[in-house]
C-alpha cells in the first residue's frame, strides 16, 4: 500500500442458493486466497452469503438466522487477514428487511451499508421483500454491535487517502447513484456488491456505467458480479467484474465462470487528480457518516503495467488517430494566429532534425487549410561549425519535398565576427561556443520574418522545454512556438506518421530524419558524422518524458516516480541507470524554470504543457532540495 498502490480483488465465489454454510466456506476460502494473492480490498457480490436468486425465501426466518450465523463466522475469519472485506447479505431489523453489503476488516463489522434504490420492473421483484435503506440504525448483528449505515465513507488510519463508499448493483443504474455523494464526501474507491443479470448487449453498457461513473468520481470503482450457482429459473448471471479507476478500466474477468479479478488501484494519484480539479465537488451530505479501520502499511507487488510512453497510446490504430489530431491542432493553432494577423508567411529555421520538421510539417498542414502556397514557407538552413552533410541534405530535400521556399545562409562568418567582438577564443568549446550559433540563427530568422512580414516559426518541444535544453533567447524564442506541448517521444510518432502517409523523395527524407541521432550540431563533426549527442548528454528522452509526466500531471514524488519507472522499463533499465537520469532530471527541471517562464504562444495539445499562461506555473527561484532528498534512499 505505500505510494497508494492499493490492490484490490472483485470475486465471483462459487455458490449454492439459501445454503448459507456453504457459501460462507467459499467465501472464506477465497479471502484467504485473495489475501494471499495481497489483495487489501476484496469484494463480493450482492447477498453472496444466500444467493440473489432466492425469492420468497428470503422471507423464511430459518435462511435469514442462517445467512446472520455464517456472516459472523465469515467476520471472525478475518482477525488475521490485513483487508477490508464488503459482502452482501440479507439484514433483517425489527419489521424490515434490508439488502445490505457487510463491510468488514481483521474481525470487526465495521457496519452494513443497506441498498437504497430497489428495483421492482421488468424481471426484478426486490421491492417484494427488500425495504430501501435511508436511515441509520444501530443494531446487533451477527454477535456485533454495529449499524446499518446508508451515507457511510470507511476511511484507513495509516492510508486516509483509501476511503471507501459502498453502493448496491441498482444504485449504480439510477439518475444520480449514492456514489456520487459518496465520493464527494472524500470515498476515493466505490465498492458495488452486485446481482446482474445477462441479456444481450448488457455488457457493454454495464461495463461502460462503471468505467464513466469512476470517471465522473474520479473514483476507483469495484464491481463484483455474481455469477454460476445463482438459480437460472428466468435468468442467467454471468459473473462480469469490472475494477476501473477515473475512467480507465484496470481489469475486467471473463464472464460465466467464477473467478478473482485483481487490480492495483492508485488512491495518491486519485487525490492528486482531485486536488487538481477544483470543480471537483468536496462536500458530500451533511449526515455523512465516517468510520475508521486500520490496515498495516505494506508494499504491494505491483501487476499494473504502466506504459513506458505514457503521452504515446499502446494501440496502433490509435496512435495514428493521436497523431493526426496533434497535427490538425498544430494547424489550426498557426492558421489562426496567421488570419488573425493577416501574415501568409512563416519563417522556419530547418536542421534536418525531427523538431524542426515536425513544425514545417504542421505549417504545411495550415498553410494547406488556408490554402495559401507552400512557396510562402520560407524555411532556412544555416549551417556552421557542427553541421553534417547528412543534416544539411536532409533540410534541403525536406523542403524541396514539401514546395517550400529554401535558403542557405551560412553563419560562420557571423559567428566568427561575433567572437572576434566579443573577446571568444574559436577553439574553447565552452557554452558561448554553442549559444552563440544558437543565437545568430535565431536573429537571422527574426529578420528574415521582419523583411517577408512573416511568422518565425518556434521548433523547440516540450522534452527540451523540461530540461532547459535550449539556449536563452536563441531556439528559447519564437513569434509562434508550434511544437511547444509536444513531447519528444510524441513527435517521433508523429514524424513516421507523416511519413507513412507519404510517398516517393518525401517519405524517404522523413524516415531519415527519423534514424538520425538527435544533437543540437553546435560542435564541430568527428569524421564528418555528429559528435554531439544529446541523448548521451541529458540522458535518455524516453526517460525524461515518463518523469515529466508523472511528475506534472500527477505530482508523483520523485520516489515514486522511480519504482514505476523501473516498472515501466525492467528490461530495458536498471535501478541504477533510472535514479540517475531522474536526478538530471529533477535538477535540470527547477534550475531551468526561467526558461519556461518567457515562452513564446503556442497550442496545448495535450494534458501535460509547462506554459506559465496554461497549465503549469512554478517559480524560477523554487529549491529542488525536497525533491532531491526524496531520492536519497533509493534502494539503487
Amino acid at each position: 500500500m505505500k505510494d497508494g498502490f492499493i490492490k484490490t480483488a472483485a470475486v465471483t465465489p462459487k455458490m449454492r442458493v439459501t445454503d448459507c454454510e456453504y457459501n460462507a466456506d467459499e467465501i472464506i476460502k477465497n479471502i484467504n486466497i485473495a489475501a494471499d494473492g495481497g489483495a487489501a480490498v476484496i469484494a463480493f457480490p450482492e447477498l453472496a452469503v444466500t444467493g440473489y436468486t432466492c425469492s420468497d425465501l428470503f422471507l423464511q426466518q430459518t435462511m435469514l438466522d442462517k445467512a446472520e450465523e455464517a456472516l459472523g463466522r465469515i467476520v471472525k475469519s478475518t482477525e488475521d487477514i490485513n483487508a477490508v472485506v464488503i459482502v452482501g447479505v440479507p439484514v433483517k431489523y425489527r419489521s424490515s428487511l434490508f439488502n445490505c453489503a457487510a463491510v468488514i476488516c481483521r474481525g470487526e463489522l465495521l457496519g452494513l451499508v443497506p441498498k437504497r434504490n430497489i428495483p421492482s420492473y421488468s424481471e426484478f421483484y426486490e421491492l417484494r421483500h427488500f425495504t430501501p435503506g435511508d436511515k441509520t440504525h444501530i443494531l446487533v448483528y451477527a454477535g456485533y454491535e454495529t449499524a446499518i449505515l446508508p451515507r457511510a465513507v470507511f476511511v484507513c488510519d495509516s492510508i486516509p487517502e483509501l476511503s471507501i463508499g459502498v453502493e448496491i448493483c441498482e444504485d449504480l443504474w439510477v439518475t444520480s447513484p449514492p456514489s456520487e455523494e459518496l465520493s464527494a464526501a472524500g470515498a476515493t474507491v466505490i465498492v458495488n456488491p452486485s446481482a446482474s443479470d445477462e441479456v444481450v448487449g448488457k455488457k457493454e453498457y454495464r461495463k461502460m456505467l462503471v468505467q464513466m461513473q469512476s470517471a465522473k468520481n474520479v473514483s476507483a470503482y469495484i464491481y463484483a458480479d455474481c455469477g454460476f450457482g445463482e438459480s437460472t429459473t428466468d435468468l442467467v448471471y454471468s459473473s462480469h467484474n469490472i475494477i476501473a479507476e477515473n475512467g480507465a478500466v484496470l481489469a475486467e474477468s471473463k464472464r460465466f465462470s467464477s473467478n478473482i479479478t485483481y487490480a492495483d488501484i492508485d488512491v495518491f494519484r486519485l487525490e492528486s487528480e482531485r486536488r487538481r480539479m477544483n470543480t471537483f465537488s468536496q462536500s458530500g451530505a451533511d449526515d455523512t457518516e465516517y468510520i475508521y479501520f486500520d490496515l498495516a502499511l505494506t508494499d504491494t507487488r505491483l501487476d499494473r503495467k504502466f506504459d513506458p510512453n505514457p503521452f504515446v497510446p499502446s494501440d496502433k490504430n490509435k496512435v495514428d488517430e493521436r497523431c493526426s489530431e496533434i497535427l490538425s491542432l498544430q494547424a489550426v493553432g498557426l492558421a489562426t494566429r496567421l488570419k488573425h494577423t493577416g501574415i501568409d508567411k512563416a519563417v522556419i529555421g530547418l536542421s534536418g532534425g525531427l523538431d524542426s520538421t515536425l513544425a514545417l510539417i504542421a505549417s504545411v498542414h495550415a498553410f494547406d487549410m488556408l490554402n495559401i502556397d507552400r512557396k510562402n514557407i520560407i524555411t532556412i538552413t544555416m549551417p556552421c561549425f557542427g553541421t553534417t552533410r547528412r543534416t544539411k541534405g536532409n533540410a534541403e530535400k525536406l523542403s524541396e519535398a514539401y514546395g517550400a521556399t529554401l535558403l542557405e545562409i551560412d553563419i560562420t562568418g557571423a559567428v566568427h565576427q561575433h567572437f572576434a567582438d566579443i573577446g571568444q577564443d574559436p577553439g574553447s568549446l565552452d557554452v558561448t561556443y554553442e549559444n552563440s550559433q544558437a543565437r545568430e540563427r535565431t536573429q537571422i530568422l527574426m529578420d528574415i520574418a521582419n523583411k517577408n512580414n512573416a511568422l518565425v516559426i518556434g521548433t523547440g518541444d516540450l522534452s527540451e522545454l523540461a530540461l532547459g535544453w535550449a539556449t536563452y533567447n536563441g531556439d528559447h524564442m519564437s513569434m509562434y512556438a508550434i511544437n511547444s506541448s509536444i513531447p519528444k517521444t510524441l513527435v517521433r510518432y508523429i514524424t513516421q506518421f507523416e511519413a507513412d502517409n507519404s510517398g516517393g523523395e518525401l517519405k524517404s527524407v522523413l524516415l531519415d530524419i527519423l534514424d538520425t541521432p538527435v544533437s543540437p550540431e553546435l560542435l564541430p563533426p568527428k569524421d564528418g558524422d555528429i559528435s554531439q549527442k544529446t541523448e548521451e548528454i541529458v540522458g535518455p528522452y524516453e526517460l525524461h518524458d515518463f518523469f515529466l509526466y508523472y511528475l506534472v500531471r500527477f505530482g508523483f514524488k520523485p520516489s515514486k516516480i522511480f519504482r514505476i519507472a523501473e516498472t515501466a522499463y525492467k528490461n530495458e533499465y536498471d535501478g541504477k541507470t533510472i535514479a540517475s537520469w531522474l536526478t538530471v532530471f529533477i535538477k535540470r527541471f527547477f534550475s531551468q524554470q526561467f526558461k519556461r517562464s518567457c515562452l513564446p504562444d503556442g497550442p496545448k495539445v495535450g494534458s501535460v504543457t509547462l506554459s506559465p499562461r496554461g497549465d503549469f506555473r512554478m517559480p524560477s527561484d523554487a529549491s529542488a532540495r525536497l525533491w532531491l532528498d526524496d531520492l536519497k534512499n533509493l534502494p539503487v
